[in-house]
């Protein structure tokens, strides 16, 4: 009991709440090589993945970048077209337009052409309808005259010669009247 009293006569003057100084030294010593382990070996290892992550992310940025500008210009270039597009299509209308009207005027006169050359024709038809029609009236007027002519005179006026100067008098002082044939 006498041991058991001097352990703990002895353990009275150490503090509990300070380690020894052997287990200090001894954590420091496993502390130090715990961190040149780390350092040596996983700290490595983590910097190497961080470098490739960090590699393959600006990798990343930058080809999204790249695919961004050239889908923006692809854009520009699309729309571009798109306006070139839409300006071609608008000179096609108004060319279209132009002909459309072109072809109305065009078809306007040769429909007036034609119309005009009907009515040349018509008139030139009629002119020789009343030729005919004058020449008829004078060769029946002649006729009707010669045999009226000869019933007056009593004599016959079979003779060509005086048949047609007969006539010719007669017609002659019928378009002299006033209202005589034309």
């Amino acid at each position: 009991m006498q041991t058991l009293t001097l352990l703990a006569a002895g353990e009275e003057g150490l503090n509990p709440l300070i380690p020894h100084p052997v287990e200090i030294v001894l954590s420091l010593v496993v502390f130090g090589l715990l961190f040149l382990l780390v350092k040596k070996f996983v700290a490595p290892a983590f910097e190497t993945t961080f470098a490739d992550r960090t590699k393959a992310i600006e990798g990343g940025l930058a080809a999204a970048e790249t695919k961004q500008a050239e889908a923006d210009a692809k854009l520009a270039e699309l729309e571009k077209r798109l306006g070139d597009a839409r300006h071609e299509a608008a000179r096609i209308r108004e060319e279209a337009r132009e002909q459309g009207a072109q072809i109305v005027t065009e078809m306007r006169e040769q429909a007036q052409a034609e119309a005009q050359r009907i009515v040349e024709h018509g008139k030139a038809q009629i002119e020789a309808e009343r030729q005919q029609a004058v020449t008829s009236l004078r060769a029946e007027v002649g006729s009707l005259a010669t045999g009226l002519a000869g019933r007056i005179v009593g004599e016959s006026l079979d003779d060509e010669a005086r048949q047609s100067r007969v006539v010719e008098r007669f017609l002659e002082e019928l378009e002299a009247a006033p209202g005589g044939v034309s």
